[in-house]
């Protein structure tokens, strides 16, 4: 590898052990990295790992030009700012992320020992140096919370935003489908600019922008026992979240996808899950490696 694509890829903090000692050994590298210990007190600029590349190649090569030494100096801790400020902020300001594909599910230790468990097909992020001043997460999909008590903590979604200080509850934002269940505590709602508070037992459901206020009696969401359930919920979603958790793909023939299941089904064994969505609308079903068809009988 070149002194070019090292360089790069230190800049995107990305080498392996093998490219870091070729990086420390460049003649360049205490220059590059001496002032890291400096840059923690400015401001932010935009980074650029392309641009600051270039700063450090044309510093670097106008060794070969005849110059004051004075003027190279300069030159040389001025690019050697730009690198550092850069990395160290580029580095900061990034996201943590935590993204599950169909049929994965996780859990995630935050900072302050808050608990996340992440549905299938769902993606969380935060910035975890900002976390002890400001805890806001942004949640693409579905995920159960924790929360240790402290200052303020936001899951922001397309949809809507969920405040708490310590509670543990359960968010799911999906295309027009948007859920907030309180099972401890209670949190904040915000939803086109009206607030909505949820004790323990109640919920916050959008579906195509119509609100529907219900209860529940669980303790905690039944798809971490690997279970999804549903309560007057449009067929399409059940559908949906069957491909999410299974990984496969269901058309429907003559099947009123908009009418309303009540049920279950388990995420263990996709036989039986197939009837239990099936069974109680008296659909049949066709199977063939990873497509169902779901029919009326």
């Amino acid at each position: 590898m070149n002194k070019e694509e090292l360089i790069k890829k230190w800049l995107d903090n990305n080498l392996n052990p093998e490219e870091q000692k070729a990086f420390e050994a460049l003649e360049d590298y205490n220059d590059l990295i001496k002032l890291s210990n400096y840059s923690k007190g400015f401001k932010a600029p935009e980074f650029n790992s392309d641009e600051a590349l270039q700063t450090v190649l044309e510093v670097t090569n106008s060794k070969k030009q005849p110059k004051q030494n004075w003027l190279y100096k300069a030159m040389q801790v001025a690019a050697v700012l730009v690198i550092g400020l850069g990395t160290y902020f580029y580095s900061i300001n990034r996201n943590t992320n935590y993204i599950t594909s169909f049929a994965e599910k996780t859990e995630i230790s935050l900072p302050d020992n808050s608990i996340v468990n992440l549905n299938a097909q769902s993606k969380l992020s935060f910035k975890k140096h900002k976390w002890n001043t400001k805890r806001n997460l942004k949640l693409e999909g579905e995920a159960f919370f924790k929360v240790e008590k402290g200052s303020t903590f936001n899951v922001i979604t397309s949809s809507g935003t969920v405040t708490v200080l310590g509670t543990q509850f359960n968010v799911k934002q999906r295309n027009n489908y948007f859920e907030v269940i309180c099972y401890e505590g209670s949190v904040q709602v915000a939803y086109k600019n009206k607030y909505t508070k949820l004790k323990p037992g109640q919920s916050f459901l959008v579906i195509n922008n119509t609100i529907t206020n219900t209860s529940t009696a669980n303790k905690q969401p039944l798809w971490l026992d690997n279970t999804s359930e549903f309560k007057s919920i449009p067929f399409k979603e059940v559908i949906a979240e069957f491909e999410r958790q299974f990984n496969v793909n269901i058309n429907t023939e003559n099947v009123d996808i908009n009418q309303l299941f009540t049920g279950k089904f388990s995420h263990n064994n996709i036989n039986i899950a197939i009837q239990s969505i099936t069974q109680p609308l008296q659909l049949k079903y066709e199977q063939t490696n990873k497509t169902i068809t779901l029919k009326r009988e």
